[in-house]
């Protein structure tokens, strides 16, 4: 992390934390108590320390993205277990191995969301995903082919340990809070494009749904690719029948296929009508 801007003539924090690993070896020195509270892991990890853990992981990835010159980002959410088509035959249902197309759309639309990214420059609309497997590295991976940089966020999970090789190292990222992490995908998001998922996935979708339907959150396009998948999982007219969501809330996103129709609907987002698109409209 750059420290080039102090404006103070105080001594820096790594000069007493490198003095401070040099003392002479002695039971006092040897204490907790004695170690700097900043370099001290076990007390940064103390229940009464999560408030200053949670500002923490705000402000490591806001700095770095900051110094990193990123204004804004396309987001993509979905699914790790998607495979790649040439990986479908090891598919563990043979839903998913049909859902594998949409790996080479979110490598596509990547890829395409990044070429028009480095004709600006390259700080605008830089993909971010979560940085583990399935669309999430077909996301980063598209980018890399293209010859741009991207985002990846991750969580620390039983499982999935280690980040896709296809994020920009210097913009990868890894939380231990779940709600920090949501933040950030939404902090600088142009548009929030939502991809066949399990869990994960559904909660980041109605999350960032309920923040724009709330008006906690500007609006911006929002895209769920693969209509029949949606609709099979949500049923989106009961919930306006019902009306526990309002008529004017199926205008908040739209169903895409393809990675050019995504482009196209983000490029031209307050012409189209969702409601025109959904059954019985």
């Amino acid at each position: 992390m750059k420290d080039d801007n102090r404006r103070h003539p105080l001594r820096h924090a790594y000069s007493d934390r490198t003095v401070a690993d040099a003392v002479p070896d002695t039971p006092q020195s040897r204490a907790p108590a004695y170690r700097l509270a900043f370099s001290d892991e076990d007390f940064l990890c103390r229940e009464e320390l999560r408030p200053v853990r949670l500002q923490l992981e705000l402000l490591k990835p806001e700095m770095l993205l900051d110094e990193q010159g990123i204004k804004s980002t396309i987001v993509f959410f979905g699914g790790a277990r998607i495979p790649e088509p040439s990986k479908k035959d090891t598919a563990r249902t043979k839903t998913l191995a049909e859902l594998s197309r949409f790996y080479d759309q979110s490598r596509e639309f990547a890829r395409l969301i990044t070429e028009k990214s480095m004709l600006n420059g390259g700080q605008e609309d830089v993909v971010v995903t979560g940085g583990g497997p399935g669309v999430m590295e077909a996301g980063n991976r598209g980018a890399m082919e293209a010859g741009g940089r991207s985002i990846g966020l991750n969580v620390v999970l039983p499982h999935e340990q280690a980040p896709n090789e296809y994020v920009t190292p210097e913009l990868c990222f890894n939380f231990h809070y779940f709600a920090v992490r949501k933040m950030h995908f939404l902090m600088r998001a142009k548009a929030i494009c939502i991809f066949p998922g399990g869990f994960g996935t559904m909660d980041e979708m109605f999350e960032s749904l309920t923040l724009i339907q709330t008006g906690r959150m500007q609006r911006v396009p929002f895209l769920l690719f693969g209509r029949e998948f949606w609709e099979r999982i949500i049923n989106w007219e009961a919930l306006a029948d019902a009306g526990t969501i309002s008529e004017e809330d199926l205008d908040l996103f739209r169903f895409v296929e393809t990675a050019e129709e995504a482009v196209d609907l983000i490029e031209n987002w307050e012409t189209t009508t969702a409601r025109e698109s959904l059954p019985g409209r």
